[in-house]
């Protein structure tokens, strides 16, 4: 079920808020929790019954793992519990990538396995991996199965994330947290649920015609021209930006509207002067697991400089493929890897010098921006691609390898060039000039913690003394309009489409 999704609002949403509301009310904190959990998976049941039992299988196993590893705190425990989860994962998402490229090698005829798979698969494995390691590390002392369950499959951040910590949601899972004052839950969750809806119907799927149309050309042969090139990923780093940013603010609202506080995963990542800055506001609880989990193991930054950036790269690689089992995704990860590297090089050079007094203080910065955007434009092209040739046929074009090519079937992209640029053009003051919603409603504690990078973020500054939100008939009104116009599109249009990630 798409938080997007006339079905999930209307018949979703008002009837497990309401019950809520109820047991609420009655003080009941476990008939809360087994609400939750009862609704939650309902919501996951939509999309494929049959797949609901891997979800359940995986819950009862992983808990079991847990208690196991209250009982002895073995290495080895844990190994097999990792290993069962990564193997799970592995066989539903790369089972048929695997069989593929082993024929494409030698020759073989082995028959596909067309496997399905399971929606949110990635989120929860991983964030039962953390809670295994948590335990075995001392950090977690008793948890009781409900609160556990609902830890996994609560709903707002099950299918996309955020991939949360035990430390993050479960000691939230009490009646004193439940019973917070409704009116202000239900105001912060709601003006949350809202901009995220408007920036997924209104902003991330009108960019969506174009940014598919120009790709999927690319992906037949077709030589892309310039302008189009430009159109074409200049309308997808729109298009996944306010598509994972719409998504991040509605778990963040949803989650709110039952008293629940999640950790920030987006922070205007293309505000970012670097592209370690980037991954810092980017699926920054991603991030976090793959430092933790991965990079760190890996030995991180404690073993030199060439075992880092090694380390580095892997880590961004087995990123990269964990988006999705394709070369390109690997490429694209690895390419991030590359970035890295070269971004903690460069730092490594260039930490002592001292700028010339005449040289601007802003220019060093917006020059650092700049360049940042249009790497990570350049890395989505392979993100989006589907085949390598055709993520090279858009680079080309970018390049204005192919200006001079006239082709008919460019002809209806072409000829909304106009329209479209004007809308790139007000989505790059969106993006880079307003506050994000997390700084909207930064004095209601939207999320856990509020990144200091946000606080230090100068080219919002004056903008945002004055969109500050508050509980207000003025801002409720605005709320209310972003929700109708929202409403509309989706009952008028017929370019909606899933959350990116749900893919993931």
């Amino acid at each position: 079920m798409v938080f997007s999704s006339l079905e999930f609002i209307y018949l979703f949403l008002f009837p497990t808020l309401g019950v809520f509301i109820v047991l609420r009310h009655l003080k009941w904190e476990k008939g809360i929790i087994y609400w939750l959990i009862i609704t939650s998976l309902i919501f996951y049941a939509w999309w494929s019954v049959s797949y609901l039992i891997l979800l359940l299988l995986s819950v009862v196993i992983n808990f079991g793992f847990h208690k196991l590893l209250l009982l002895h705190r073995s290495r080895f425990i844990l190994t097999i519990a990792t290993i069962l989860n990564l193997a799970t994962l592995a066989y539903f998402k790369y089972a048929d990538f695997l069989i593929e490229n082993i024929n494409n090698l030698t020759q073989a005829q082995l028959p596909m396995l067309n496997v399905i798979l399971p929606l949110a698969i990635s989120f929860f494995t991983f964030q039962q991996i953390s809670f295994l390691f948590d335990t075995y590390h001392n950090k977690i002392s008793q948890c009781d199965f409900a609160k556990y369950s609902l830890f996994v499959v609560f709903f707002p951040q099950l299918i996309a994330g955020p991939i949360v910590l035990q430390k993050h949601t479960i000691p939230q899972f009490t009646l004193d947290v439940f019973s917070k004052p409704l009116f202000m839950n239900l105001a912060v969750g709601g003006t949350l649920f809202a901009i995220g809806l408007f920036k997924k119907i209104v902003l991330a799927d009108s960019m969506a015609p174009t940014a598919n149309e120009v790709f999927n050309l690319a992906l037949v042969g077709n030589p892309v021209p310039f302008e189009a090139a430009w159109m074409g990923i200049f309308a997808y780093t729109f298009q996944i930006y306010f598509d994972f940013s719409g998504y991040c603010d509605m778990a963040l609202g949803l989650a709110r509207m039952f008293s629940i506080t999640l950790p920030i995963n987006f922070n205007s990542p293309y505000h970012a002067t670097s592209i370690v800055d980037f991954w810092r506001r980017w699926h920054i609880t991603l991030s976090g697991f793959l430092r933790d989990y991965l990079y760190i193991p890996l030995g991180g930054s404690r073993s030199g400089k060439v075992r880092q950036y090694v380390s580095l790269t892997i880590t961004m690689l087995l990123g990269g493929l964990w988006h999705g089992a394709s070369w390109t995704f690997v490429f694209w990860g690895l390419l991030h890897g590359v970035y890295l590297t070269i971004n903690h090089g460069w730092s490594a050079l260039t930490k002592n010098i001292v700028l010339p007094g005449y040289i601007p203080e802003f220019l060093p910065k917006l020059i650092s921006q700049l360049l940042t955007f249009l790497v990570v434009m350049i890395a989505w092209v392979f993100f989006r691609a589907e085949s390598f040739d055709a993520a090279l046929a858009i680079l080309e074009g970018m390049s204005g390898q192919t200006d001079f090519y006239t082709n008919k079937v460019w002809g209806d992209i072409l000829s909304q060039g106009d329209s479209l640029w004007w809308q790139i053009s007000a989505l790059l003051v969106v993006v880079f000039y307003l506050p994000n919603s997390i700084v909207l409603t930064q004095k209601y504690a939207p999320v856990l913690k509020f990144p200091q990078a946000m606080k230090n973020d100068s080219l919002t500054v004056y903008i945002r003394k004055i969109l500050v939100w508050h509980p207000t008939r003025a801002w409720s009104t605005a709320a209310l309009l972003m929700v109708t116009t929202s409403l509309y599109y989706l009952y008028s249009s017929n370019n909606l489409t899933e959350f990116i990630y749900f893919n993931f």
